[in-house]
Order: structure tokens, then C-alpha cells, then sequence
């Protein structure tokens, strides 16, 4: 039986992830961006280990969501579901940043900085993120003409890197990135054409499997295979430009 923390568990991939986690056995920690989700997951709620509430867009609920998980106590896995797509196509600002930077990118880092280490960090990616530069001068987006496209696959080439940077910097840890497709969920529309069920089995073993594949730390993953990600994500100069950015952005280290 494992402890499993994820993010973004109360619609999509993440309460599905939650609820498969669940009926395994497993003790999961859900989390809600506001009180007002919880109803989302009432029915899971009971079977939980916890639940803890933040809107990720936000410095200081995501410090208080890494402060809740902490109470609960040390988990074996964290899954850092949670992630935001501009439909709207407007860059929404919220504490003078992006929130597809602060969900998607500078939530998954400070998270990491801040959870007591656990065995397993997984880290939702898309296959968008082979079309990001990797812009660390101008990560937020402050100068350049806002795409929301653009910043949605750049996003996710930073948390892909992340994963591959924490591999390198904890090799106590097992790190993983997962591609889940363009699943039918309220992100993904509903006539997205991949598979649903694939899009949250995979984490789902990832977080709990003792298979040897998944003792490999730092690898992508895509419907129980390993791909190639981009290059750029698998760059220590990026991770390590990365890691030294949102440092600076959220004022803590990762050491």
C-alpha cells in the first residue's frame, strides 16, 4: 500500500488516477483548487487519505498546499497532474504571472521543493512539449507577444525537463514524465481522440508498480512506453538554467 499525493484530482486524469489508486488499496490525497471542488469528489472523499485545497495559480496557496500534504505526513508518490490551457486564448494573470507558467510549470517545482522527498515524482507532460523553445530569459512571458499555443507547449517542456532534472539531482528518487495523449476531458474537448483509460493507467503504475521498467528513473512515458522526449528537455544546461530560474521566482531552492 503506498501514500500518493496528485494534484488536480477532482476532475480529468486526476480523479480518475485518484479513483483507479483508490480501488487498488492505495491511501491517495486528493486536492481541490477551492472548497467549492470538493463537491466534484464527494464520493471519494470518505475513501481518502486527505484532502487538501489551492488554487495553483498562487504562490502562497501552492506553499500552504505543500504545508497540508506535509501534516498528513511523508508520501510515497507524488503526481503533478494538475495543469491549465488558456482556451480563451488571453494570458490570465494571477500575482503578475501566467497562470499556464504557474500551474503547469512554477506549481510542479515549488511542490517538489516543498513535499517531504518522496520515492516517486511524476510529472504530466503532452506531446505539445516538443514544440517549446525553452525560453528561460523570458520564461513568464513578460516580453514576448503572448501565444497561448506556444506557452501551453513550453510549459510542458519545462516540467518535462524538471522530471529529468530531479532524476539527475535525487537519484534516490524514481522521476518520470508522462505523455497521456489528447484524452476526452474538459482540457482535452470531447472528441479528443485518444484513450482515457491509457491516458491515467500509466501514472497510476508508475506511482506504485515495482516493475523494473519504472525503476529507471528519468524517462518519458507514453501509454506504458517509454518514448523520446524532446532534446531540449533532456539538456542539463535547460534543466539547470530551469531549476535556477524558478528559484529565483519562488525563493526557494530544491536544496
Amino acid at each position: 500500500m503506498s501514500f500518493v499525493f496528485i494534484t488536480g484530482s477532482t476532475q480529468g486524469l486526476g480523479r480518475a488516477t485518484a479513483q483507479n489508486l483508490i480501488e487498488q488499496g492505495h491511501q491517495v490525497v486528493l486536492h481541490a483548487r477551492s472548497p467549492e471542488r470538493l463537491a466534484a469528489v464527494k464520493d471519494l472523499i470518505p475513501q481518502a487519505a486527505g484532502v487538501v485545497i489551492g488554487d495553483l495559480s498562487r504562490l502562497s496557496d501552492i506553499r500552504l498546499v505543500a504545508e497540508q500534504v506535509n501534516q498528513i505526513g511523508r508520501m510515497n508518490a507524488v503526481i503533478h497532474n494538475a495543469g491549465v490551457y488558456p482556451s480563451s486564448g488571453k494570458k490570465e494573470i494571477v500575482d503578475g504571472y501566467p497562470s499556464t507558467f504557474m500551474v503547469n510549470t512554477v506549481a510542479p517545482y515549488l511542490l517538489t521543493a516543498l513535499i517531504q522527498r518522496p520515492e516517486r515524482l511524476i510529472y504530466l507532460s503532452s506531446s505539445m512539449h516538443f514544440s517549446g523553445v525553452g525560453d528561460i530569459h523570458d520564461i513568464d512571458w513578460h516580453s514576448r507577444p503572448w501565444n497561448a499555443s506556444e506557452a501551453y507547449s513550453e510549459s510542458k517542456l519545462f516540467a518535462t525537463a524538471l522530471a529529468f532534472a530531479i532524476a539527475r539531482y535525487w537519484p534516490n528518487v524514481l522521476s518520470h514524465a508522462v505523455d497521456p495523449g489528447w484524452v476526452p476531458t474538459r482540457m482535452g474537448g470531447k472528441d479528443a481522440p485518444d484513450d482515457l483509460i491509457e491516458g491515467y493507467l500509466t501514472q497510476c503504475w508508475l506511482a506504485v508498480s515495482n516493475d523494473d521498467a519504472v525503476r529507471i528513473s528519468g524517462r518519458y512515458w507514453h501509454h506504458h512506453e517509454c518514448r523520446k522526449a524532446s532534446s531540449l528537455a533532456y539538456s542539463s544546461l535547460l534543466q539547470d538554467n530551469l531549476i535556477d530560474k524558478l528559484s529565483v521566482i519562488t525563493n526557494i531552492s530544491l536544496f
